[in-house]
């Protein structure tokens, strides 16, 4: 078994050089990744900080002389990247540990992020304590807080290094038997607003022979959703939550990007798409609600969590944007309209309750909608069964006339 190490040498050298040595005493080999720009470093590495450099597109010299701090840790994380796809599709990188500040955790989490789902993938930082998602985006990374900076050995960093070390070392040597059944995979998106309606089509899907992965629709979820698609791990999609679209369009919190509902058109996976919490855009505490929004129709969720009500002027919008992102799909592709409501929270008597929203919604994706994109409009809200089991329906069909289903899902 192989662990990599990934530090800079001209600054971290003892705190690598612990790590080191402490999986090396329980049996494992050790293969540290120098990124260190700056300087010489000051225990040997096995791939060299020049060698990084130049997998980044650079030379190390280069770097040194025009000192810009941003483009070395853009250039040394795209070389650790590819530096540790090869080592893995050698076959040998077992797990990846990383060490440093927010120069490091930057290179670090960038090269952890290029290895598959599953890859242990541990990452002792100065910054773990904050926002974490630029570092780990989509990816199953650990962040594990240094409490102190990573400035010396010292009782404090030895103890937190000394966990970092054993937990790889437990997470690489142990096999945790887990059986893995060959289904064809549906992902399916959720938010609590619309969770009624994903727990119906998890059991009708469920029943008939498939395997789901539920994914919280909140940025991180979406996208991660995408990757795995794109990786081939997911057969088919159930999308049933497009709420990250709205953060993406207004300024939410919960933003999964614009290539959110590009995976399952590129690949020609089989997808059914519908407009769940399409009714609201994410934020955090009332208070931090920005000013320009203060105004607006808000719901307090709990207390992290405001959620606002979309006009229907930003209904509208989200309506073409899905549709253009149907339009391009190459695979079979159904959109599940809900004419009742997009949410729990928007059906008559609940708070986001806007007729005239939704009809802005579903009137701007007929319109833009191509007719290669199958529509299904049924007169029920969301979380309705008959709505949900519509939908998994069509996505069971699609699948079957792809040869990717289950062979139960003919009885």
């Amino acid at each position: 078994m192989s662990v990599i190490i990934i530090g800079t040498l001209d600054t971290k050298a003892a705190e690598i050089g612990f790590a080191r040595d402490i999986l090396n005493a329980k049996g494992l080999d050790v293969h540290v990744v120098d990124t260190g720009v700056m300087e010489d470093p000051d225990i040997e590495p096995d791939t060299t900080a020049e060698t990084v450099a130049e997998a980044g597109g650079a030379s190390l010299s280069a770097l040194r002389e025009r000192g810009d701090r941003g483009e070395a840790m853009e250039v040394m994380g795209d070389g650790a990247a590819s530096v540790v796809t090869r080592l893995y599709e050698e076959g040998t990188l077992d797990g990846v540990l990383g060490l440093g500040g927010s120069g490091n955790t930057s290179i670090a989490t960038a090269a952890m992020r290029a290895l598959p789902y599953g890859v242990p993938k541990l990452m002792v930082s100065t910054m773990a304590s904050g926002d974490v998602r630029p570092y780990v985006e989509s990816r199953d990374i650990m962040m594990l807080y240094s409490v102190a900076d990573i400035e010396g050995l010292n009782q404090l960093s030895r103890l937190v290094i000394s966990n970092a070390a054993l937990a790889m070392v437990g997470m690489v040597t142990n096999d945790p038997g887990i059986e893995v059944e060959d289904k064809p995979t549906i992902g399916i998106t959720m938010f609590g607003v619309t969770t009624p309606c994903v727990k119906t089509v998890r059991a009708y899907l469920e029943e008939r022979g498939y395997e789901t992965i539920v994914f919280h629709a909140t940025g991180t979820g979406g996208q991660a959703m995408e990757n795995l698609v794109e990786e081939g791990v997911i057969d088919g999609v159930l999308d049933v939550t497009t709420t990250e679209w709205a953060d993406e369009l207004v300024g939410g919190v919960l933003s999964a990007g614009p290539e959110r509902l590009d995976a399952a058109g590129k690949t020609g996976t089989p997808q059914v798409v519908s407009t769940g919490a399409l009714d609201m855009v994410n934020f955090g505490a009332r208070d931090d609600v920005p000013d320009e929004f203060q105004n607006r129709h808000l719901h307090v969720h709990n207390p992290q969590v405001t959620l606002m009500r979309t006009t229907p002027d930003e209904c509208a919008e989200l309506g073409r944007i899905i549709a253009e992102k149907l339009n391009a799909a190459t695979g079979p592709t159904a959109l599940a309209l809900p004419l009742g409501g997009v949410s729990l929270l928007d059906v008559e008597g609940e708070d986001f309750y806007d007729p005239e929203a939704d009809q802005a919604l579903f009137d701007a994706l007929r319109a833009t909608l191509d007719d290669h994109v199958e529509l299904i409009e049924v007169d029920a809200d969301i979380n309705d069964d008959g709505f949900a089991e519509t939908m998994a329906a069509k996505l069971d069909e699609y699948m079957r006339a792809a040869e990717l289903a289950p062979a139960s899902s003919d009885d």
